[in-house]
């Protein structure tokens, strides 16, 4: 295993993109991304490789930009390099919705969560459910929040709804376990594996608005604990109170019903703030 990065953009990517300046977004978990700028504009390239835990982290951008390919018209390249695969992809400006929300968990007295910021979130992930596709890894850093307008969900490498070629094809095992719905993490303690669906979608929706909205994962366990024992306590273990103000306080936890025949549809979810505003 070689080191874990950062890797700078592969030589394919920087023939096909012809880039100017580029800065290192982050390195972590298999991925190296950079914002690189283009005469197509700004791009984020992705650099794939294995880690230590997990090999397929390395065929992650080639997968995203697959599916990309199938949902959008942009211009969306990837290619192999010596330690897995890359990808580029416009990029979106704007802030996460954990960012954005920041002013809301500061005390008290902090301003009620923003509906309509919510609501552009449930219906970014409600256009993909259209699509026929599932997200699989939603979480509030997932959710670009436009400075002009528009939410964009970014992150679709472990979406499914279509064909993806079997060489960068590979086994859903999960996702940030944070956001993970019950019937998810007990699939993955076991068998290793699940099947992501539109209802754990909407529970992680519910679970990216909470900690958003409070600072606080919505199932309590230790920062220091492991996957296993962070997934048992999914599982198990009761959500927090949810004590977000207006709407929120009784959506949230609706979304995060233990059983999938108990959450509203992300359609719903749309229904219901857009009602609210």
């Amino acid at each position: 295993m070689g080191p874990e990065g950062p890797y700078e953009p592969p030589e394919g990517a920087l023939l096909l993109l012809n880039p100017g300046d580029k800065r290192l977004i982050l390195n972590r978990r298999g991925s190296t991304v950079w914002e690189v700028t283009t005469e197509h504009g700004p791009y984020a390239v992705k650099v794939g490789y294995p880690t230590k835990t997990h090999a397929w982290t390395a065929l992650a951008p080639a997968r995203e930009a697959a599916i990309l390919r199938q949902l959008t018209h942009e211009r969306v390249l990837s290619g192999e390099w010596e330690r897995g695969t890359w990808s580029a992809q416009p990029w979106r400006r704007g802030d996460s919705l954990y960012d954005l929300w920041e002013p809301h968990r500061v005390g008290a007295d902090s301003p009620a969560p923003n509906l309509g910021e919510a609501l552009s979130c449930a219906v970014a992930l409600a256009a993909l459910h259209e699509k026929g596709w599932v997200h699989g890894d939603v979480q509030p850093a997932h959710f670009i929040i436009g400075r002009t307008g528009g939410t964009f969900l970014i992150d679709l490498a472990l979406a499914q709804g279509g064909r993806v070629p079997r060489g960068c094809d590979f086994p859903y095992r999960g996702c940030l376990v944070h956001y993970e719905a019950p019937e998810i993490s007990a699939s993955v303690l076991g068998t290793g594996m699940a099947t992501p669906t539109r209802e754990a979608d909407v529970y992680a929706l519910g679970a990216a608005l909470f900690i958003s909205a409070t600072g606080w994962r919505h199932v309590d366990y230790p920062d220091d604990a492991s996957r296993e024992v962070q997934r048992q306590a999914i599982v198990t273990g009761p959500h927090r109170p949810v004590n977000v103000p207006g709407v929120l306080g009784s959506l949230i936890p609706h979304m995060l019903s233990r059983s999938p025949a108990d959450r509203p549809t992300s359609t719903e979810v749309c229904d219901t703030l857009s009602n609210a505003l």
